[in-house]
């Protein structure tokens, strides 16, 4: 029988990026605006104006931005995260703006710890981006956040797009990055410049100069270079098709209320999912 590794031990191994030390940095750089921006895109992709008076669980909460986000939209709202630093980086967030407020709680925990899970109860929104295919056990991860969605209630969660070859190539230089510290820097600065270069080549054609760079923070708040990091470093990996996530709550009692695909390539497929009245 094999024996539980902590978080640490995993990433000491090269198993696991420490997606926690990563945010802590990216709170340097948070303002008014992502924050904003995180709120907007909640109430795009949930399809309301306010969360007032709603239930929002946040699994996986990174940075906290986006549980941030949640409670400045009215919702009470419960955090957790695997990764420690990701734990203090939300409860940092919760000091500078919530400071000692009963509707925002934080826990370090696993989506993977059905035992945990079963006493949270359920929730009017269950919020998932860009974690479950870090777990090591996606399918059981997406199981796991089935039930804790309320009836009536909405599932939303991204995950990466199965790009096929290309895929297992990015899952090769995850690997390499986290195993050997040395390459971590040249790898960041690769898939930098692999993301980036066709679209500031175009832009200084037109006589714009950094343009999708700067206004980059209008996708969710977030920060172009720490997203960069957040890519390469991010590890386990697992990837799925958005017709195989659609099948997978379909069988499960959900429909489809809303989504945005990476249009085939490199990134997330959005999911907003309604949880139906059981006959």
């Amino acid at each position: 029988m094999a024996i539980a590794r902590t978080h640490q031990e995993e990433i000491q191994s090269g198993d696991r990026f420490s997606f926690g030390e990563n945010w802590s940095r990216f709170l340097s750089v948070l303002d008014d605006e992502r924050i904003e921006e995180a709120e907007s895109s909640l109430r795009a992709m949930l399809e309301v104006d306010s969360l007032e008076g709603k239930t929002f669980l946040d699994v996986g909460s990174g940075s906290g931005l986006f549980s941030l986000a949640a409670r400045r939209l009215g919702a009470s709202v419960y955090s957790f995260d695997y990764d420690p630093k990701s734990v203090a980086c939300t409860t940092e967030l919760r000091r500078r703006y919530f400071k000692d407020d009963d509707q925002w709680v934080i826990n370090e925990a696993s989506v993977l710890d059905k035992a945990y899970l079963a006493r949270l109860g359920q929730f009017d929104v269950v919020y998932s981006w860009g974690v479950l295919h870090h777990t090591g056990k996606m399918w059981d991860a997406l199981t796991n956040v089935t039930p804790l969605v309320a009836e009536h209630g909405k599932l939303f969660i991204a995950l990466y797009n199965d790009q096929g070859g290309a895929s297992r190539r990015w899952l090769m230089l995850k690997k390499l990055y986290n195993e050997y510290p040395i390459l971590r820097l040249p790898l960041a600065l690769y898939t930098l410049v692999k993301q980036w270069w066709i679209t500031i080549a175009k832009e200084l054609m037109r006589g714009k100069f950094f343009v999708a760079w700067r206004t980059y923070n209008k996708q969710r708040g977030m920060s172009p270079w720490h997203d960069n990091v957040d890519w390469i470093g991010g590890y386990p990996f697992e990837v799925s098709k958005p017709e195989e996530i659609l099948d997978f709550y379909r069988a499960r009692g959900f429909t489809l209320a809303r989504m945005k695909t990476c249009a085939g390539g490199l990134g997330c497929n959005e999911f907003v999912l309604h949880r139906n009245i059981p006959r």
